[in-house]
Order: C-alpha cells, then structure tokens, then sequence
C-alpha cells in the first residue's frame, strides 16, 4: 500500500512541486496544495521540496507464494509448426526447474497439435497442457490470453516463459496485466536464487550500453519473454515420463474482439536467424554496392546476409537483415563481420555465434576482442580473394566428383 500526505505546516508554497511533476498531478488551489487522486507516487516532487512538506510511505504486504511451483513454457506455434524458439525456452526452464527441485511446464495451444505434444515431452517437460481445437489453429490474442491466463491460475506457476517473438511481445504483456505481475522483456540470461527462489532475469538497457538484472520478488508468477538464439536448445531425454493433459476450450468464455480475413506472408524480408552461417556487413562497407560483394561470399558458402544498424540507417540494406539489439538475434556456426566496429549494441545480437571471423582495416576495432579470427585489411581486397579460394575449392570439389 502507498499513499502521499501533505505535512501542511511545512509548506510555504514555494510550487516547486508544481513545476516539477511530469504528469500535472500538483497544483496549487485556494492558496492550498493539492494532488490529484491519480498520483503515480513517483517521488519526483518529493525530492525537489526542501521543507520536505510532501510524505510518500510505501507498505508492502507480505504475500504467500508457497501455491506457487514449477516453470511454465510457452509451447508457441506457427502453421502447425513448434517454433525453435520453444526448445530454447524448455532447455533453460529444465535447468531452472531442476535447481529448485520443482516441474517443468508446457502449454500448446493450436489445433493438430497432438504429434508436437509428445515431441516437447521427449525434452524433458513434466506436464504438457494441450488446448486442441480448430478455433485455435490462428494465433488471436483475445483468445489465447484467456486460455493461458485461466490456466495459470490454475495451476499457478512460480516462473512463467515466453519467447520474444512478434506473437510472444503481443502475448506476454496482455497476460502479465491480467495476471497483475511483472514482465521483464527481451531477456539475453536467466538464473535462479535457488534459496529464496527468485528468477535473474538479465536484458540490455539504455540502448544496450548496459546489463540490468531484475527480479520480481513481490508478484507470481515471474514472467519473462526471451530472445530466440540466446539459449542452448534442450537436448532429449531418453526415458521421458511427461504426461499430457488434455484442456477443454469453453468458447463462451472467450471474448474474441477480431476476425481473420486472411494471411500473407511476407517473403520480402530476410530470414537470418536461423542461418548457420552469416556475412554481415557494416558501415565500414562505404557503399551500398559492398552488399553486392556481402551477397557473393554468403553465396559461395551458401550463407545469407546480415547487417550492422549503421549500414541499414544508411538505407544501403533492409530492416529485416539488421543484427543487434535493435535488430535481430542470431547464433549461427560461422559469423563474418565485414567492416562493423562492434558496438556493444551489436554485438548482443551475435556474440554467441559459434565462431566469428572479423575483417575490417582498424586494428583496434572492438569487434577483434570477440572474434575468433581476424583479418586487418581492405574488404574490397580481402573479400574477393576469399571468394576466389572458395570458388577454387567448389570446382575441385566438383571435378574430383565427375
């Protein structure tokens, strides 16, 4: 419980109060303070009145969570299709789960989706929740925010997670707002204070410059959503013992505000993040013709192409191949950074590539310090000799072969 109070023999109507409130809550009527009823409490005039006039007191309730148990992934899916998103979040939630002795969760909501269901419980899942039924085929958020929230509240998890995916940052805040708990978005780490069973949730803040580590201690369940290609995936198990449990979809519960016409995909962008080897090139290039050259060595080692922030600011390549933080998460075998510096803003989206090989002509590009290999040299001299060889070892390759 908070709750302000104006210490009215302190005051001596200064109105510094007044300037300094962000929302226009203060003002001054009939020569007398007054704060408006929806005060956020954010202690802004607090700290700006030197006759300290203004009083905020803070009184947490202390609250049982000792119902909440276990981890709950969301088994998010597309067209039938569990997404690579999922194994990532039920590898981390075993670990989680397994540190403090508790069950891993699952819930699927689709339709046809009894195959997957088995699948995710061959990785370790405890208990899968299964909403199967026509109506769910199409993600639409009404509907599965009132399934999923109904069924935490069921079974009341202590830690609840989600991929950062588009359906996944449309999902999770619906549900953390009906669930009246915390959401930590884009998460790069999680961990567990095992004794006071407590998520660490970790994210990039202030444009990536820094690491924040948040808990949720006063609200269950902890939620968090978590960026694809930041996890190892879980591995199978071989003797899985999960249970399916089947969920009866109730349609006049649900309040379902849209209607879908139809679906387009978009075939225009480019779909680097579950490449397994990426050329990527950064402002270093100079030009927007340095992607024609980008494109060629991606060719030859038949990887696609990704993108600095800088290079498609400058409008030389599409939003949809930028790596970063702004951008997207990638973890391929083989990253090639091609005249990108290395900004701490892209280097969260693929310092965990398996091997990076860095070029650029600054040898004290920070990009080096996290690189593999580096080369220290042209890129219009470096690049071309590299897709010679490559070519070279094609067609030797090719003629052993006849």
């Amino acid at each position: 419980m908070t709750k302000i109070e104006i210490i009215i023999k302190n005051c001596n109507k200064c109105q510094r109060c007044v300037k300094t409130c962000p929302f226009g809550y203060i003002s001054f009527i009939n020569e007398s303070l007054v704060i408006d009823e929806n005060c956020t409490y954010c202690s802004a005039c607090v700290s700006v009145c030197k006759k300290k006039a203004i009083l905020i007191t803070r009184k947490e309730e202390k609250k049982d969570f000792s119902g909440y148990r276990g981890v709950l992934v969301f088994g998010e899916q597309r067209e039938g299709k569990v997404a690579d998103v999922v194994y990532e979040l039920v590898g981390k939630g075993r670990e989680l789960a397994d540190k403090v002795k508790e069950d891993l969760y699952c819930v699927l909501v689709g339709n046809g989706m009894e195959d997957s269901a088995y699948e995710l419980i061959t990785y370790g899942v405890d208990k899968l929740y299964l909403f199967n039924d026509t109506s769910l085929a199409k993600f639409k958020e009404d509907t599965y925010t009132t399934l999923i929230t109904d069924l935490v509240e069921e079974i009341k998890p202590s830690i609840f997670l989600i991929g950062a995916t588009a359906i996944g940052r449309s999902l999770a805040p619906r549900i953390a707002v009906r669930l009246k708990t915390g959401l930590t978005a884009d998460c790069t780490e999680l961990d567990i204070d095992a004794e006071k069973k407590l998520l660490v949730q970790t994210r990039p803040a202030f444009g990536g410059n820094v690491m924040a580590t948040i808990i949720c201690p006063n609200h269950r369940p902890q939620m968090a959503t978590v960026r694809y290609k930041v996890m190892r995936k879980a591995e199978k198990k071989p003797n899985p013992e999960g249970e399916i449990v089947r969920k009866n979809v109730n349609q006049t519960k649900i309040r379902d505000r849209t209607k879908i016409v139809d679906f387009f995909r978009n075939n225009d962008g480019a779909n680097i993040t579950g490449a397994e080897i990426i050329v990527a090139g950064g402002k270093g290039l100079g030009q927007s013709d340095g992607f024609t050259l980008m494109k060629e060595l991606a060719d030859a080692l038949g990887g696609s192409v990704g993108a600095s922030r800088a290079a498609v600011d400058e409008g030389w390549i599409p939003y949809a191949n930028q790596v970063g933080l702004s951008g997207k998460t990638v973890r391929p075998k083989l990253y090639i950074a091609c005249g990108i510096s290395g900004a701490v803003q892209h280097l969260a989206g693929m310092q965990t590539s398996d091997v990076i090989v860095a070029i650029n002509k600054d040898p004290e590009a920070p990009i080096f310090n996290v690189s593999e290999f580096g080369i220290v040299g042209d890129i219009y001299k470096v690049v071309p000799e590299l897709i010679m060889e490559l070519k070279k070892k094609t067609s030797a390759k090719n003629t052993r072969g006849i």
